[in-house]
């Protein structure tokens, strides 16, 4: 007996037929970059997965349907950005609710640990640098050098998803770097090779 293949075509209310997408196939091909993204919005390598998932859901459940599948990359761009803001403003009431907490129960002994520091190397010590002058860079130049660097994309790959000309992706990236070499400077962070 043949199994009846899926409708892949969907009805909107105004009856236009539009292709129905697959979402979990679509997000899977997207996931790394999108976690790349969110990352460099949030800060918080522990929150990228609960970002991911609120991006998933929110895709999943959107109520009107993407009419051009090419145009799902910066769409889930926007997406992603938008649930990065809902989970700061999240995380951010949370932490007034625990000040407010902390300030009302205040602790009766103090923790005077202090790391060790023949525990850090110096390899780490630079990794944390580079990560402290990231976070002092506004985050769409975070997320553009990520993007860059650790995805490794061309200026056409980063504009595609992003939604960007590429020569808006040059001169962010341009800007991006210069940022970044100042705020290196100014922590006086010296090069490895010098």
């Amino acid at each position: 007996m043949a199994m009846r293949k899926r409708n892949s075509r969907r009805q909107t209310p105004d009856g236009s037929d539009r292709p129905e997408i697959d979402w979990p196939a679509v997000l899977a091909r997207h996931d790394r970059w999108l976690r790349t993204v969110i990352r460099a919005r949030l800060g918080e390598p522990q929150a990228v997965d609960e970002g991911m998932q609120e991006v998933s859901l929110a895709a999943v459940r959107q109520n009107s349907p993407l009419s051009d599948p090419e145009k799902v990359a910066p769409w889930l761009y926007r997406l992603a950005v938008t649930q990065v803001l809902l989970y700061r403003r999240k995380m951010g009431r949370q932490r007034n609710l625990i000040d407010r907490y902390a300030e009302r129960t205040r602790p009766t002994e103090e923790n005077n640990r202090e790391p060790d520091p023949l525990t850090w190397l110096l390899a780490q010590e630079r990794r944390e640098q580079v990560r402290a002058a990231m976070a002092r860079l506004p985050r769409r130049d975070a997320e553009m050098l990520l993007l860059k660097y650790t995805e490794s994309w061309s200026y056409r790959d980063i504009a595609k998803h992003v939604g960007i000309s590429e020569s808006a992706v040059e001169a962010r990236l341009h800007r991006a770097r210069g940022r970044l070499r100042s705020e290196l400077s100014a922590m006086e962070v010296v090069e490895a090779n010098q």
